[in-house]
Parts: structure tokens; C-alpha cells; sequence
């Protein structure tokens, strides 16, 4: 006697789902490798800004007196320290700031 063989037969509907199996794995993979593009830059839209480079000798003060003299020069500092998210008045020379303009 011959041995029994059985062939494997998929419905439309066993086709379907393995297929979403099959790609699902695909989207899971897709959507991880997509999301750090979603990652939005700290800086502010619409803020018009230039850059400076410290010197030796420079401070925030003699930045601040040099860009805005008409401006008080605690102001300034201010906005340079909340514009480059700066957590003390220290410079490094070489190092290049951010400065608003008007």
C-alpha cells in the first residue's frame, strides 16, 4: 500500500490572515524606524536670531551691551540665556551663541 500524502490547501480567508500576520511585523518595524523624523527642534519658529562667536574676555554683559546698547543689558542677557538654553552666564571662548535681533 502507498502512503497517504495530503496536500495543503489554504482558504481565501487562511490566505488573508496570514497574510496581516506576515505584515504586521513589517508596520510595527516601519513605524518605529519612521518616528525619530516626528521629532520636532528645539528652537521657536518665527524667531529671528543671529550668531556670535565668544572671545576671549567675552561675557553675556559686554555681548549683551555690544548687539542692544539702546536695550538694558539685563534683558538681553536674559533673552541670550533663554535663547541658547543656557543654565549659567559662563562662556568658552570659540563657543558660537545666539543672539535675537530687535
Amino acid at each position: 500500500m502507498a502512503p497517504h500524502t495530503t496536500s495543503l490547501r489554504i482558504t481565501r480567508r487562511g490566505r488573508f490572515v496570514l497574510s496581516a500576520l506576515l505584515a504586521l511585523p513589517v508596520l510595527v518595524v516601519s513605524l518605529f524606524l519612521a518616528a525619530p523624523g516626528a521629532i520636532a527642534d528645539s528652537t521657536e519658529v518665527g524667531d529671528a536670531h543671529d550668531y556670535v562667536t565668544v572671545l576671549a574676555g567675552d561675557t553675556l554683559w559686554t555681548i549683551a551691551e555690544s548687539v542692544a546698547p539702546e536695550s538694558d543689558p539685563r534683558d538681553v542677557v536674559h533673552e541670550i540665556m533663554k535663547l541658547n538654553q543656557l543654565s549659567s552666564a559662563a562662556l568658552t571662548p570659540g563657543q558660537e551663541i545666539a543672539i535675537p535681533l530687535g
